[in-house]
């Protein structure tokens, strides 16, 4: 089958063809160890701070407060495992809709003598900021909330979590994987205290992530080793995937410039779709490049129907897909069973043109019916 409209960036996207060429070319020409002395390590060492500085500025940071990783979840790990404790603060706060690498490691602190709080959302998926307020205090040691959802898309309002933290002294960790390369990032004016993202969710590749470390923050090393990435994180440094994650950075800025044309297609997609399904979560309150809907239908049918057709959309998150558990994520907007049973996440890239929303708009309509009908 070959695949004629790929919808499912929200999972993975297609590597950038100037990344693919940078990542060769380190893999097969420039690939000296970083850390070694001769002429073709230096040009690996140069290509990795040329990488950190392309992300710092997209942040509107410091080249010295990047971190590399293998990935958002390793970086959601290193803000929550590696914050050191301090005296009388053993309280976290994570919000009900975290994806899982944020809500597993809050659970094992939680094994390890920490309280854990949890805020819920609302209807249209937004954090509760009266029930934050309520739950933080002099004790809270951390507040981990993500900027976009991952399986809804709907944007958190971090600023006035960052206020609230910064008022009790609290820690804030941003997990902006979905959010990264996609819309303008100020750590700065957020006023967060760390920040995670992903290669491979902008077109870089896969095994490549980052974690923003606030200049005075102290967290301790996941792993010992050679005290690379300036003692924080120790092992030989994916320099292909750390160079590829730069030039991937550096294409978004540049497709920013235009997201109306994304938006646009967004609304289209919606628009198409408002009589056959219902859109989940608020709609003002959306990353451009993610459509959730719930479908009168049985969503693991109509996947496996428009696959056919040549068309990738998921029932939920990648992390989650083969665990046949219900979403948590929906759970907590309080969705029926029906409605989370029939939900699908579409979700665009800058890959993604007009011709594609056309296409999936005809088909998925076509297969609505056609399982409506069989039921």
């Amino acid at each position: 089958m070959i695949m004629k409209t790929y919808l499912d960036n929200a999972a993975t996207t297609r590597v950038a063809g100037t990344v693919m060429d940078i990542i060769k070319e380190y893999s097969t020409e420039k690939f000296g160890n970083a850390s070694s002395l001769y002429s073709l390590g230096k040009e690996s060492r140069e290509a990795i701070e040329y990488s950190r500085k392309i992300c710092a500025d997209f942040l509107k940071c410091k080249p010295s407060e990047i971190v590399f990783t293998s990935g958002g979840t390793e970086s959601n790990n290193l803000a929550l495992k590696g914050l050191m404790k301090e005296p009388g603060r053993n309280h976290i706060i994570v919000s009900a809709i975290e994806h899982p690498s944020v809500l597993e490691p809050a659970r094992s602190l939680e094994k390890q003598g920490f309280r854990v709080s949890v805020v819920d959302v609302d209807k249209d998926g937004i954090i509760n900021l009266d029930q934050l307020r309520g739950k933080i205090g002099k004790d809270t040691l951390l507040v981990s909330v993500m900027h976009v959802n991952n399986e809804t898309g709907v944007i958190q309002p971090i600023e006035e979590i960052a206020a609230l933290c910064k008022e009790k002294g609290a820690f804030f960790h941003i997990d902006a994987v979905q959010s990264f390369g996609k819309i303008p990032l100020d750590v700065r004016k957020i006023g967060c205290d760390l920040l995670s993202a992903s290669g491979h969710k902008i077109h870089g590749p896969k095994g490549v992530g980052l974690l923003f470390i606030r200049e005075g923050v102290r967290l301790k090393p996941l792993f010992d080793g050679g005290g690379h990435e300036l003692g924080r994180r120790s092992g030989t440094e994916n320099v292909p995937g750390i160079a590829g994650l730069g030039e991937a950075v550096d294409l978004c800025e540049e497709w920013m410039h235009d997201l109306s044309k994304y938006q646009k297609l967004q609304v289209k997609l919606i628009d198409g779709l408002k009589n056959y399904g219902k859109l989940n979560g608020s709609q003002e309150k959306r990353i451009w490049s993610n459509v959730h809907m719930s479908f009168p239908v049985e969503a693991d049918s109509l996947v496996m129907l428009l696959d056919r057709d040549g068309i990738a959309v998921s029932t939920g998150s990648a992390c989650s897909t083969l665990d046949k558990k219900q979403s948590h994520v929906l759970k907590a907007l309080g969705l029926p069973e029906k409605d989370i049973k029939g939900a699908i996440r579409i979700t665009l890239s800058y890959d993604t043109q007009e011709e594609n929303i056309d296409y999936a708009l005809e088909k998925i309509k076509k297969c609505v019916d056609l399982l409506r009908m069989r039921s």
